[in-house]
């Protein structure tokens, strides 16, 4: 009987040791799962593109000086006539002319220390035209060229044009994923040299986008938006966390 007891003692002591070892197994293994599973990695991945403007704005403007006001403006309408018809000749049809309304200028006489006085010597009425064209080519070579009417006796001055890219909102998302996939690559190379995988993403955070003229680096925390180029580089940049496992 003794031998019988001492035979399932020893049953159930074996039973509870094999218990313990398998808590403890499991235990261990879910620790270090746990413990894996709060490891993590960032990047920073990034995507660039070449772009070219599909969009561009010109202002340029005229002016004339008389010491009579309706004189001032009659030489102001001969001068806008001259400007519409070169305008026209350069391709640019006359529905996308756009003059400004007409400013006046009072000038006065000025004192011998160099102030002006009450006295009125003329006056100078100017007036801003614009073009909005998607010919951005012609709109480019044209703020080059529009000084030529200079040459008809019209006091001209041409601005440099602003050059904008219309489908910039499309762009943007699909610069956003191509970034993605660059971090995703490089938290891949990382993780795949210490002999880990790359898990779940626990975060990600967007850069600001930056627009630069091609060829430049310039970068801002608000974002670059250069409208000065015809050919323009975007820029985007994204942060990521993954686990680990």
């Amino acid at each position: 009987m003794a031998e019988n007891n001492r035979s399932g003692l020893m049953a159930v002591a074996t039973i509870l040791a094999l218990g313990l070892i398998i808590t403890a197994l499991v235990i261990g293994h879910t620790w270090r799962k746990v413990s894996r599973s709060n490891v993590t990695i960032t990047v920073t991945g990034s995507a660039q593109k070449e772009i070219r403007s599909d969009l561009a704005i010109w202002n340029g403007s005229f002016s004339a000086d008389s010491k009579n006001l309706t004189e001032a403006y009659g030489q102001l309408q001969q001068s806008n006539t001259k400007v519409k018809n070169y305008l026209v000749s350069k391709g640019f049809p006359q529905d996308k002319i756009i003059f400004s309304a007409v400013n006046t200028t009072t000038l006065y006489v000025q004192s011998k220390e160099g102030g002006n006085t009450n006295e009125i010597s003329g006056y100078r009425l100017s007036q801003n035209v614009s073009i909005e064209s998607g010919e951005v080519d012609k709109i480019d070579q044209l703020s080059r060229e529009a000084t030529e009417l200079i040459l008809q006796g019209v006091e001209f001055n041409s601005n440099p044009p602003e050059f904008y890219y219309t489908k910039l909102s499309d762009l943007k998302i699909e610069m956003i994923g191509l970034a993605s996939k660059d971090a995703k690559m490089r938290a891949d190379q990382i993780a795949s040299s210490t002999g880990n995988t790359v898990g779940e993403v626990r975060s990600s955070k967007m850069g600001v986008i930056q627009i630069n003229s091609k060829n430049s680096t310039d970068v801002s925390d608000y974002g670059v938006n250069d409208v000065s180029s015809l050919e323009k580089t975007i820029t985007a940049v994204v942060t990521v966390s993954y686990s680990i496992e």
